[in-house]
């Protein structure tokens, strides 16, 4: 589901948690971050079913209001604009996400008390009011709701962050990244979007991932970062004049291995594509100063070891 930049961003924080001394062994390191990534995956999809669950919720508390003693006329006739929401009901009706859901088998059950108190503050908020008295019906309005209630109430509910964190270690560091990938999915869906299109689809559009080849490439590139390590920084040393590599910082040592493990190792992506990948997670993962250094380092390497005949692409590889 992850594209290709996430997953070198898995790699990188795998590594610098390998070279911090986290877990010595090769072997199990590589396993721990499969796994984490699944874990990133299951995270995505708890998101979802909560929010179903929230919905769900909102409707029994609606029902529920109609058999009071003296239900208002509003309680009596409630607007379903809400439960009507498309893109909700897209996401509610797919066939690829209920599938997901499913696999994980997610049980809000003991969980009752959460979902009440997302819904009260959903309930009592202007943002719902304002939506179902707005007086409009589109796709556009419905896709924008439901991001804001996901941003406001969900994502930044504390008994969630806390489920979460209780849940799996994995998930303390993973929490606003995969928020972020289900607001994108709800950016990315359009009304065309039908019950048996694949949710993940949506997040992968770089023609130039083969999703078949992904786990094989996260294992690659992190195993080989560390074997050739020692090698990389006899590599390095010598373009890095007026530093000392003890002196720079880890994280922008790791991601020049990396992307030079990537140039000299895999003959199928695109020397362009290497350099604009680091680069970019460089300006997330590293100071204005460090994006510039690796990048003028990354830029000098790539020169010296494609004249010394070091990257050799092939295929794909091949396209500037």
């Amino acid at each position: 589901m992850l594209g290709r930049r996430q997953y070198r961003i898995k790699v990188l924080q795998a590594l610098y948690a390998y070279f911090q001394g986290a877990e010595p062994r090769l072997e199990v390191a590589g396993k721990n971050l499969l796994t984490s990534i699944e874990k990133f995956h299951e995270l995505y999809y708890l998101f979802f079913s909560f929010i179903f669950e929230v919905a769900h919720f909102y409707t029994y508390r609606m029902e529920e209001s109609k058999t009071k003693f003296f239900p208002t006329p509003e309680e009596l006739n409630p607007s379903l604009k809400f439960l009507e929401n498309r893109l909700l009901t897209q996401l509610r009706q797919n066939k690829d996400l209920a599938a997901k859901i499913s696999k994980y088998k997610f049980s809000w059950t003991e969980e009752q008390d959460m979902v009440r108190k997302v819904h009260q503050k959903l309930k009592a908020s202007k943002d719902l009011a304002e939506y179902l008295k707005s007086g409009q019906s589109s796709y556009r309005e419905d896709q924008d709701f439901l991001e804001k209630i996901f941003r406001k109430f969900i994502v930044k509910s504390p008994e969630l962050q806390s489920y979460c964190e209780e849940r799996n270690i994995f998930w303390y560091d993973d929490f606003d990244i995969a928020a972020v990938f289900v607001l994108k999915t709800m950016k990315l869906l359009t009304e065309s979007f039908g019950e048996s299109d694949q949710v993940a689809n949506l997040l992968m559009k770089d023609s130039d991932e083969d999703t078949n080849e992904d786990q094989k490439f996260i294992l690659d590139l992190f195993k080989k970062t560390i074997i050739h390590s020692e090698s990389l920084d006899k590599l390095i040393e010598p373009r890095t004049k007026n530093w000392e590599l003890e002196r720079i910082a880890l994280t922008d040592i790791i991601l020049i291995k990396m992307a030079l493990i990537e140039l000299m190792h895999f003959p199928q992506i695109p020397v362009k594509v290497t350099m604009n990948e680091y680069i970019e997670i460089s300006k997330h993962f590293s100071s204005h100063k460090s994006k510039l250094f690796i990048n003028g380092i990354l830029d000098k390497l790539t020169t010296d070891l494609t004249e010394e005949k070091k990257i050799l692409k092939t295929g794909r590889g091949l396209v500037t």
